[in-house]
């Protein structure tokens, strides 16, 4: 698929994208930098006023084959997002023809690969374990935190605090995502996950994504939720998390946190110079 070019008489273009109903809009700026604001990003993720997405992803050029800036709908920035990562890896495979990328963001470089049968993996660097690379508001072991239900505390490039439960599905995940995800622990905010072992290295989770609400999947989420299920000796380091939006593979290697699943373009589009204008 080609990439985006951009269109002066007609405003700029943008990519939909979704990986498991986690979804995104996708900014090119590689031939053309683009100054993208909060409101801007706040703006477009209106799902009446705008496009909505669950996050914003701008590529733009790098040391690797590209690098990558995130936007969270409420307009906040984001070091990792690893299904719009995912989503981006493959359609720099296909412009390219290459099947493994270098790709740099505020997390670090991210390796990404195609698995095959329309799948992509990305490595999303080793996991953050200590309570300062996390981060979290005092020094603490971060296998089980002092918050009732003693949740485990990881850093994907994004903090993430997991709940295993015996029923994912019976948390009433509106109320209580919202509530840790401003919990004084963790100053920067945090991704909330509710997860259920249901089989041998087999998790069904549900996600609350910072700044943004309860989304159909999370890929940084799901490597935090395995990463934690093995620290926990709740399951092997390779596991099948099931989320709401279908499935992710996640394989906790020596080299980082290997995330694998499907990815979808839907639809390119341009924003008309009127409704840019208009988010300044």
């Amino acid at each position: 698929m080609p990439a985006m070019q951009q269109n002066t008489d007609t405003g700029m273009p943008f990519m939909k994208m979704h990986g498991l109903g986690n979804d995104f809009v996708v900014v090119d700026a590689r031939a053309h930098e683009i100054a993208i604001t909060p409101a801007h990003a706040k703006g477009i993720a209106h799902r009446q006023f705008g496009v909505g997405f669950d996050q914003l992803a701008v590529i733009e050029k790098g040391t690797g084959d590209a690098h990558l800036v995130f936007y969270n709908a409420d307009g906040s920035t984001s070091g990792a997002c690893g299904n719009a990562t995912r989503c981006i890896a493959r359609h720099l495979m296909d412009e390219s023809g290459k099947t493994e990328l270098l790709l740099t963001t505020d997390r670090g470089d991210l390796w990404a690969r195609d698995a095959g049968d329309g799948l992509t993996s990305v490595n999303m660097g080793p996991p953050q374990l200590l309570w300062h690379e996390i981060p979290l508001a005092e020094e603490m072991d971060t296998l089980e935190l002092p918050i009732e239900g003693g949740p485990t505390a990881t850093g994907m490039g994004n903090p993430h605090c997991t709940f295993f439960v015996d029923n994912a599905e019976a948390i009433p995940l509106t109320e209580f995502g919202a509530r840790y995800e401003h919990h004084p622990l963790y100053p920067q905010r945090t991704n909330v996950q509710v997860a259920q072992v249901v089989g041998p290295n087999h998790i069904r989770m549900r996600v609350w994504e910072r700044g943004v609400g309860i989304t159909l999947a999370s890929g940084s989420s799901s490597c935090a939720t395995a990463v934690a299920a093995a620290r926990r000796g709740l399951t092997g380091r390779k596991v099948q998390i099931d989320l709401d939006g279908g499935t992710l593979h996640i394989d906790w290697r020596d080299d980082g946190v290997w995330m694998t699943g499907p990815t979808m373009h839907v639809f390119t589009g341009t924003f008309t110079s009127t409704f840019w204008d208009s988010l300044t």
